[in-house]
Protein backbone atom coordinates (compact mmCIF):
# COMPACT_ATOMS: atom_id res chain seq x y z
CA UNK A 1 0.00 0.00 0.00
CA UNK A 2 1.39 3.14 -1.14
CA UNK A 3 0.02 5.64 1.03
CA UNK A 4 2.19 3.45 3.84
CA UNK A 5 5.03 5.10 2.28
CA UNK A 6 3.80 8.19 1.39
CA UNK A 7 2.92 9.33 5.07
CA UNK A 8 6.33 8.41 5.90
CA UNK A 9 8.05 10.86 4.27
CA UNK A 10 5.45 13.28 5.38
CA UNK A 11 6.32 12.68 8.76
CA UNK A 12 10.02 13.15 7.90
CA UNK A 13 9.64 16.20 5.95
CA UNK A 14 7.48 17.53 9.05
CA UNK A 15 9.99 16.11 11.61
CA UNK A 16 12.90 18.54 9.66
CA UNK A 17 10.50 20.86 9.81
CA UNK A 18 9.92 20.80 13.36
CA UNK A 19 13.78 20.91 14.14
CA UNK A 20 14.09 24.02 11.80
CA UNK A 21 11.38 25.94 13.90
CA UNK A 22 12.86 24.56 16.98
CA UNK A 23 16.53 26.38 15.95
CA UNK A 24 14.91 29.11 15.48
CA UNK A 25 13.38 29.50 18.70
CA UNK A 26 16.28 28.31 20.49
CA UNK A 27 18.47 31.62 18.72
CA UNK A 28 15.97 33.95 19.57
CA UNK A 29 18.18 35.74 21.76
CA UNK A 30 21.22 35.21 19.42
CA UNK A 31 23.27 38.54 18.17
CA UNK A 32 23.02 38.64 14.54
CA UNK A 33 20.88 35.14 13.86
CA UNK A 34 19.05 35.03 10.89
CA UNK A 35 16.01 32.32 10.75
CA UNK A 36 15.55 29.61 8.37
CA UNK A 37 12.66 27.88 6.60
CA UNK A 38 12.22 24.62 5.56
CA UNK A 39 10.96 24.18 1.86
CA UNK A 40 9.73 21.13 0.55
CA UNK A 41 8.75 19.53 -2.94
CA UNK A 42 6.75 16.39 -3.82
CA UNK A 43 8.51 13.58 -5.25
CA UNK A 44 8.09 11.15 -8.78
CA UNK A 45 4.46 10.72 -9.75
CA UNK A 46 3.56 6.94 -10.85
CA UNK A 47 1.56 7.47 -14.32
CA UNK A 48 -0.99 4.58 -14.64
CA UNK A 49 -2.94 6.38 -17.47
CA UNK A 50 -0.67 9.65 -19.15
CA UNK A 51 -2.62 12.38 -19.51
CA UNK A 52 -2.86 13.15 -23.92
CA UNK A 53 -2.46 9.19 -24.93
CA UNK A 54 -5.14 8.27 -27.19
CA UNK A 55 -8.26 6.22 -25.50
CA UNK A 56 -9.79 4.91 -28.91
CA UNK A 57 -9.76 4.18 -32.22
CA UNK A 58 -11.05 7.49 -33.49
CA UNK A 59 -8.39 9.67 -32.18
CA UNK A 60 -10.01 10.81 -28.71
CA UNK A 61 -7.56 11.37 -26.20
CA UNK A 62 -7.13 11.24 -21.99
CA UNK A 63 -7.50 14.64 -20.99
CA UNK A 64 -6.03 14.55 -17.66
CA UNK A 65 -4.69 10.80 -16.78
CA UNK A 66 -3.90 9.35 -13.99
CA UNK A 67 -0.96 10.27 -11.77
CA UNK A 68 -0.76 8.61 -7.98
CA UNK A 69 1.97 10.75 -5.96
CA UNK A 70 4.75 8.78 -4.21
CA UNK A 71 5.34 11.51 -0.72
CA UNK A 72 7.37 14.57 -0.41
CA UNK A 73 11.32 15.38 0.04
CA UNK A 74 13.11 18.31 1.43
CA UNK A 75 13.95 21.02 -1.11
CA UNK A 76 16.06 23.29 0.81
CA UNK A 77 16.13 25.03 4.05
CA UNK A 78 17.16 28.68 3.47
CA UNK A 79 18.20 31.59 5.48
CA UNK A 80 15.95 34.57 5.55
CA UNK A 81 18.09 37.43 5.71
CA UNK A 82 15.79 40.45 6.87
CA UNK A 83 17.37 42.97 9.06
CA UNK A 84 16.64 42.23 12.79
CA UNK A 85 16.19 44.71 15.78
CA UNK A 86 19.33 47.25 16.58
CA UNK A 87 19.92 47.14 20.83
CA UNK A 88 21.20 49.21 22.55
CA UNK A 89 23.96 47.93 24.99
CA UNK A 90 26.03 51.09 26.34
CA UNK A 91 29.18 49.35 24.93
CA UNK A 92 31.36 51.24 23.13
CA UNK A 93 32.53 48.20 21.31
CA UNK A 94 30.00 47.07 20.21
CA UNK A 95 28.74 47.59 16.53
CA UNK A 96 25.61 47.02 14.58
CA UNK A 97 25.25 47.16 10.99
CA UNK A 98 22.01 48.74 9.98
CA UNK A 99 21.81 47.74 6.28
CA UNK A 100 23.81 44.99 4.25
CA UNK A 101 26.78 43.56 5.04
CA UNK A 102 28.90 41.43 6.85
CA UNK A 103 32.37 41.73 9.25
CA UNK A 104 35.36 39.67 8.50
CA UNK A 105 36.87 37.86 10.89
CA UNK A 106 40.49 35.57 10.57
CA UNK A 107 39.87 32.79 11.76
CA UNK A 108 42.78 30.39 12.92
CA UNK A 109 43.08 28.70 10.29
CA UNK A 110 43.59 31.40 7.72
CA UNK A 111 39.88 31.31 6.31
CA UNK A 112 37.76 34.51 6.37
CA UNK A 113 34.87 34.71 8.24
CA UNK A 114 31.91 36.58 7.96
CA UNK A 115 29.50 37.57 10.56
CA UNK A 116 25.94 40.19 11.81
CA UNK A 117 27.27 39.99 15.11
CA UNK A 118 29.03 43.38 16.16
CA UNK A 119 29.61 42.06 19.47
CA UNK A 120 32.99 42.64 19.90
CA UNK A 121 35.70 42.99 22.72
CA UNK A 122 39.48 43.76 22.95
CA UNK A 123 41.83 41.49 23.67
CA UNK A 124 44.84 41.73 26.44
CA UNK A 125 46.92 43.58 22.94
CA UNK A 126 44.15 45.93 22.91
CA UNK A 127 43.43 44.07 19.11
CA UNK A 128 39.19 44.24 18.24
CA UNK A 129 38.30 40.45 18.27
CA UNK A 130 35.31 38.30 18.39
CA UNK A 131 33.69 36.76 21.75
CA UNK A 132 35.48 34.12 20.61
CA UNK A 133 38.99 35.92 20.23
CA UNK A 134 39.22 35.85 16.40
CA UNK A 135 40.49 39.34 14.61
CA UNK A 136 38.54 41.40 13.30
CA UNK A 137 39.86 42.37 9.74
CA UNK A 138 40.95 45.05 9.01
CA UNK A 139 42.87 44.51 12.35
CA UNK A 140 42.42 47.41 14.53
CA UNK A 141 44.48 48.47 17.81
CA UNK A 142 43.06 50.03 20.95
CA UNK A 143 45.72 51.62 22.50
CA UNK A 144 45.28 51.07 26.45
CA UNK A 145 46.18 54.67 27.13
CA UNK A 146 42.90 55.43 25.10
CA UNK A 147 39.92 56.94 27.22
CA UNK A 148 37.16 56.47 24.75
CA UNK A 149 36.69 54.70 21.54
CA UNK A 150 34.43 56.37 18.94
CA UNK A 151 33.28 54.24 15.76
CA UNK A 152 30.81 56.28 13.11
CA UNK A 153 28.53 55.18 10.97
CA UNK A 154 31.24 54.98 7.90
CA UNK A 155 33.30 52.57 9.91
CA UNK A 156 36.32 55.08 11.30
CA UNK A 157 37.64 54.02 14.94
CA UNK A 158 38.99 57.12 16.70
CA UNK A 159 40.59 57.24 20.07
CA UNK A 160 40.61 59.51 22.81
CA UNK A 161 44.54 59.95 24.25
CA UNK A 162 45.30 62.04 27.47
CA UNK A 163 46.86 65.25 26.22
CA UNK A 164 45.60 65.08 22.97
CA UNK A 165 43.29 67.51 22.35
CA UNK A 166 41.83 66.22 18.76
CA UNK A 167 41.14 62.04 18.58
CA UNK A 168 43.39 59.99 17.05
CA UNK A 169 42.24 57.44 14.01
CA UNK A 170 43.55 53.65 15.10
CA UNK A 171 41.65 51.71 12.21
CA UNK A 172 38.88 51.50 9.63
CA UNK A 173 36.24 49.01 9.47
CA UNK A 174 35.04 47.32 6.41
CA UNK A 175 31.82 45.45 5.47
CA UNK A 176 31.69 42.40 2.68
CA UNK A 177 28.44 41.72 0.72
CA UNK A 178 27.42 38.86 -1.28
CA UNK A 179 25.50 38.76 -3.97
CA UNK A 180 23.34 35.85 -2.68
CA UNK A 181 23.63 35.79 1.00
CA UNK A 182 21.35 32.76 1.75
CA UNK A 183 24.36 31.04 0.02
CA UNK A 184 26.32 31.72 2.79
CA UNK A 185 27.99 28.67 4.39
CA UNK A 186 26.77 28.39 8.26
CA UNK A 187 29.49 27.05 10.86
CA UNK A 188 28.06 27.83 14.23
CA UNK A 189 29.28 31.25 16.30
CA UNK A 190 27.50 33.32 14.57
CA UNK A 191 30.09 32.76 11.65
CA UNK A 192 29.68 32.42 7.40
CA UNK A 193 32.33 30.99 4.95
CA UNK A 194 31.88 32.04 1.48
CA UNK A 195 30.25 29.17 -0.78
CA UNK A 196 29.67 28.24 -4.37
CA UNK A 197 26.65 29.98 -4.38
CA UNK A 198 27.01 33.08 -2.60
CA UNK A 199 29.22 34.40 -4.98
CA UNK A 200 32.95 36.37 -4.38
CA UNK A 201 32.72 39.01 -1.50
CA UNK A 202 32.41 42.21 -2.18
CA UNK A 203 34.14 44.61 0.05
CA UNK A 204 33.77 48.59 0.79
CA UNK A 205 33.58 51.28 3.35
CA UNK A 206 30.34 50.97 5.53
CA UNK A 207 27.55 53.70 4.33
CA UNK A 208 28.84 53.29 0.55
CA UNK A 209 26.47 52.32 -1.54
CA UNK A 210 25.08 49.42 -0.83
CA UNK A 211 26.03 49.24 1.96
CA UNK A 212 24.73 49.39 5.63
CA UNK A 213 25.90 51.85 8.23
CA UNK A 214 27.22 51.32 11.61
CA UNK A 215 25.99 52.14 15.01
CA UNK A 216 28.25 51.97 17.80
CA UNK A 217 27.32 50.51 21.26
CA UNK A 218 24.39 48.36 19.36
CA UNK A 219 24.15 45.00 18.63
CA UNK A 220 21.78 43.25 15.87
CA UNK A 221 19.01 41.75 17.24
CA UNK A 222 17.58 37.84 15.67
CA UNK A 223 15.36 38.11 13.24
CA UNK A 224 13.19 35.37 14.42
CA UNK A 225 9.18 36.33 14.87
CA UNK A 226 8.21 34.11 18.24
CA UNK A 227 4.69 34.24 17.72
CA UNK A 228 5.57 33.17 14.16
CA UNK A 229 7.73 30.40 14.82
CA UNK A 230 4.96 29.36 17.70
CA UNK A 231 2.14 29.20 14.97
CA UNK A 232 4.68 27.26 12.38
CA UNK A 233 5.24 24.82 15.16
CA UNK A 234 1.57 24.08 15.64
CA UNK A 235 1.19 23.92 11.68
CA UNK A 236 3.89 21.35 11.44
CA UNK A 237 2.77 19.29 14.51
CA UNK A 238 -1.20 19.06 13.37
CA UNK A 239 0.84 18.09 9.76
CA UNK A 240 2.85 15.38 11.65
CA UNK A 241 -0.14 14.39 13.58
CA UNK A 242 -2.20 13.37 9.72
CA UNK A 243 0.50 11.58 8.35
CA UNK A 244 0.22 9.78 11.32
CA UNK A 245 -3.00 9.14 11.24
CA UNK A 246 -2.87 7.99 7.40
CA UNK A 247 -0.24 5.27 8.95
CA UNK A 248 -2.68 4.01 10.77
CA UNK A 249 -5.10 4.16 8.82
CA UNK A 250 -3.59 2.19 6.30
CA UNK A 251 -2.40 -0.67 8.61
CA UNK A 252 -6.01 -0.90 9.36
CA UNK A 253 -7.39 -1.74 5.71
CA UNK A 254 -4.31 -3.80 5.43
CA UNK A 255 -5.47 -5.76 8.27
CA UNK A 256 -8.99 -5.68 7.63
CA UNK A 257 -7.73 -7.56 3.80
CA UNK A 258 -6.13 -9.54 5.30
CA UNK A 259 -8.69 -11.58 7.74
CA UNK A 260 -11.13 -11.48 4.60
CA UNK A 261 -11.97 -15.08 3.99
CA UNK A 262 -13.26 -16.61 0.51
Amino acid sequence: MRALRIAATGMAAQQLNVETISNNIANMNTVGFKKQRAEFEDLLYQNQERMGAQSSDTGTVVPTGIQVGSGVKTGSVYRITTQGTLTQTGNQFDVAINGRGYFQVQMPTGDIAYTRAGNFSVNQTGQLVTTDGYSVLPQITIPQTATAVSISASGQVQVTIPGQTAPQQVGQLQLANFFNEAGLDAIGSNLFLQSGSSGQPNVALPASAGFGSLQQAYTESSNVDPVAEVTNLIVAQRAYEMNSKVITTADQMLSTTSQMKT
